[in-house]
C-alpha cells in the first residue's frame, strides 16, 4: 500500500542500505556524486531509469540508494545527521520533512527555483505546497498523487436504488436503503486504524476548510475546539450511530484484504480509500474491478466552509535536498527531470499518476485512462488538497493521533475527550 504507516520503535536501528547504490558516500562526504535515497519498492526501476538518463549528460554523476519500504522512515531518521546522509532524500511533505527544517538540515529551494521558475510553475500548485514549510519550500514533487475516492459496487448500489452520492445527505439517505437490502452500507478497516482517520479529515474539510487543520498543525491548540470542529464530530457521531460501518468494523482490515473483500463480494456498498484502491481490487479481485466498481468524489457538506471541490489524501512524494550537499547546482538539474516527458511518462505506465502541467498530455497513455482522467481532474480543480492527518503531523504524533480517532469512533471518547486527546499531540 503505496502511503506511510508509522514504523514501531522495536525497529533495528542498524540497517544496511540496500543494493541500488553502494551506500557510501553522501552530501557531507564528498565522493565527487549526488546519493539520491529513495523508499524501495517497485517503482525503484523508474528512479533508476531517471537517474541514468541524468548521468548521460552530467559531469557529476547521480548514485541511487534505497532502503526497504517497511525500514525507510526509521533508517531515514538515524543517518540524514550522519556522515552517510544523501543529497536528496524521498519523503512524503508535511510534517515528515518539518522535523528536518527546524534542525536547520534542509535547503530551501526558494534559490533553485529562482533560477529556474519551473520548478515550481512545472507542478499542481495543490501539490506543490504540501512540501512548503514556514513559507518555504522544501520539496519538489516525485512518483504519483493519491487522492482519496470514495468506492462503490456498482451491482450493490444498483440493487437497492442508490446513485453515487454527491451530497451528505445522499450518503446518509443510501445508508439507509442498503441497510434495507441487508449489506454493510460502508465497509471499513477500522482494524488499521487510518482508514477511519479518512473520514475525520474529509469532514473537517468540508466544514471547516483547510485553514482550521492548518492551524491546528502550526500549533493553534484552540482550532480543535472550534465549532467547526464540534459539528464535524457530531456528524460522524450520527454517521456511525446509523451502523453505517456495521458493528464489526474494528475487526475489519484493509492490509489484509477484508474490507476490499467485502465490496468486491456484494457484502457493502461502499469504501472510502486512497487511490491505490483501484489497483488493489484489480489485484484481489480483478473481475470485479473492471466491471463492477466505481467511484466517485467525497460528497459535499451543506453550508460547509470547505470548497468541495477540495480534496484529502496522500498528495504525492517529493524530493528534498540536504543543505550540506557539495554539489547543488547538480541537484537543481536532476530535480528538473521530475517534470520531463521521460518521467511523467514512465510513472503513467506503472499505474502512478505525476502532478505535473504536462501529465495530461499523457493521461491516454496510461494502464487506465478513465481512472487517471478522473483523479488529474479531481486534483488539477482542487483549490486545496489535505495531506492525511498522520502525514501532516510529524511521525510522533501518529500512534496517540489513531489512538484518538479509534476511541472516539467506539464510543470511548465523547467530543471533549477527542478534543483534549488532538490538543496534545506535538506539533514539532
Amino acid at each position: 500500500m503505496p502511503r506511510l504507516i508509522a514504523t514501531g520503535a522495536t525497529l533495528a536501528l542498524a540497517l544496511s542500505l540496500s543494493a541500488c547504490g553502494d551506500g557510501n558516500g553522501g552530501a557531507s562526504a564528498d565522493d565527487g556524486k549526488i546519493h539520491i535515497l529513495v523508499y524501495g519498492d517497485a517503482t525503484n526501476k523508474i528512479e533508476k531509469q531517471i537517474v541514468d538518463k541524468f548521468n548521460e549528460t552530467s559531469d557529476v554523476k547521480a548514485v541511487l540508494d534505497t532502503i526497504p519500504g517497511a525500514d525507510y522512515q526509521k533508517k531515514l531518521q538515524t543517518i540524514i545527521s550522519t556522515p552517510q546522509a544523501p543529497d536528496v532524500f524521498f519523503n512524503w511533505g508535511g510534517g515528515s520533512i518539518k522535523p528536518f527544517v527546524k534542525a536547520d538540515l534542509l535547503l530551501p529551494l526558494d534559490g533553485f527555483i529562482k533560477k529556474n521558475p519551473d520548478l515550481e510553475s512545472k507542478f499542481l500548485p495543490s501539490v506543490f505546497n504540501n512540501a512548503v514549510v514556514d513559507g518555504k519550500p522544501y520539496g519538489i514533487p516525485m512518483r504519483g498523487t493519491q487522492p482519496v475516492l470514495l468506492f462503490h459496487n456498482k451491482n450493490v448500489l444498483k440493487k437497492a436504488g442508490v446513485q453515487p452520492p454527491k451530497t451528505w445527505d445522499d450518503l446518509l439517505n443510501a445508508v439507509e436503503k442498503l441497510k434495507d437490502e441487508g449489506v454493510t452500507p460502508i465497509a471499513l478497516g477500522g482494524g488499521d486504524v487510518w482508514p477511519t482517520q479518512m473520514w475525520f479529515q474529509y469532514l473537517f474539510d468540508r466544514i471547516a476548510g483547510p485553514e482550521l487543520f492548518q492551524k491546528a498543525i502550526d500549533g493553534d491548540k484552540s482550532a480543535w475546539e472550534a465549532p467547526e470542529a464540534k459539528k464535524a464530530l457530531k456528524m460522524i457521531r450520527e454517521l456511525v450511530d446509523t451502523g453505517a460501518f456495521g458493528k464489526n468494523y474494528d475487526s475489519v482490515k484493509y492490509t489484509n484484504g477484508g474490507s476490499v473483500a467485502l465490496v468486491a463480494q456484494d457484502k457493502a456498498g461502499f469504501e472510502l480509500m486512497g487511490s491505490w484502491y483501484y489497483s488493489q481490487q484489480l489485484t484481489d479481485h480483478p473481475d470485479f474491478a473492471e466491471t463492477g466498481l466505481g467511484y466517485s468524489a467525497f460528497p459535499t457538506v451543506a453550508g460547509g466552509k470547505g470548497d468541495p471541490k477540495n480534496v484529502a489524501g496522500n498528495t504525492n512524494n517529493y524530493y528534498s535536498v540536504l543543505k550540506k550537499t557539495k554539489h547543488p547546482e547538480a541537484v537543481a538539474k536532476f530535480l528538473e527531470l521530475m517534470y520531463s516527458d521521460e518521467f511523467v511518462k514512465a510513472q503513467l505506465d506503472v499505474g502512478n499518476l505525476t502532478t505535473t502541467t504536462n501529465t495530461d498530455e499523457f493521461i491516454e497513455t496510461s494502464a487506465t485512462p478513465e481512472y487517471s482522467r478522473f483523479q488529474y481532474d479531481l486534483v488539477a480543480d482542487a483549490p486545496s488538497f489535505q495531506l492525511s492527518w498522520d502525514q501532516a503531523y510529524p511521525q510522533s504524533a501518529a500512534s496517540d493521533m489513531h489512538k484518538a480517532i479509534q476511541q472516539f469512533f467506539n464510543g470511548q471518547l465523547d467530543a471533549d475527550g477527542f478534543i483534549k486527546a488532538m490538543q496534545a499531540l506535538p506539533t514539532e
